[in-house]
């Protein structure tokens, strides 16, 4: 079976948007872009030459795929994308790029300036509420620190998780 690969459809700022990420990804590349040339065919075509017809890039080894497709879909809160992070350092350098121009909303989500959401969390939550040996209190008290941040703080959260033995 193939791996899914995420799709994001922009309205116009496909070529932005990708420069945008891999400059604020550590390990992130774009791999290709073919462009509307205004003889394809498409429909509206002429508005979108020399925009991107289709793009692929690359975060942490997650390929994504986007183009230029107007103003038929817009991004939204219901789809987005989890990144994790082994640091709070590293979290917070994306979150403070994507917060520019973006807007964050609650629990690490974020949207970022181009109206796609992510969700920034550091690695360490994970590990706590899949930790096989952690009560329910444990994760209760967990999931009562998260709730009411808005950026996640790995520190503020492993202190709710230990301090609740």
């Amino acid at each position: 079976m193939q791996p899914i690969k995420p799709f994001i459809w922009f309205e116009g700022t496909a070529e932005e948007a990708m420069n945008f990420y891999v400059d604020v990804f550590d390990n992130a590349k774009i791999m290709s872009i073919e462009r509307y040339t205004g003889d394809q065919g498409i429909p509206d075509e002429t508005k979108l030459k020399g925009k991107v017809l289709t793009g692929l890039f690359e975060i942490n080894g997650q390929e994504f795929m986007c183009l230029d497709g107007g103003h038929q879909f817009n991004n939204n809160g219901p789809i987005s994308f989890v990144v994790e992070f082994d640091t709070q350092e590293g979290l917070d350098k994306v979150w403070s790029r994507f917060l520019d121009g973006g807007r964050a909303i609650q629990c690490g989500w974020i949207t970022d300036k181009f109206g796609v959401t992510w969700q920034l969390i550091p690695t360490l939550l994970g590990k706590m509420m899949s930790d096989p040996a952690a009560t329910p209190k444990q994760k209760q008290a967990l999931m009562q620190a998260m709730m009411p941040m808005v950026k996640l703080e790995a520190d503020t959260l492993e202190a709710a998780f230990n301090g609740a033995r």
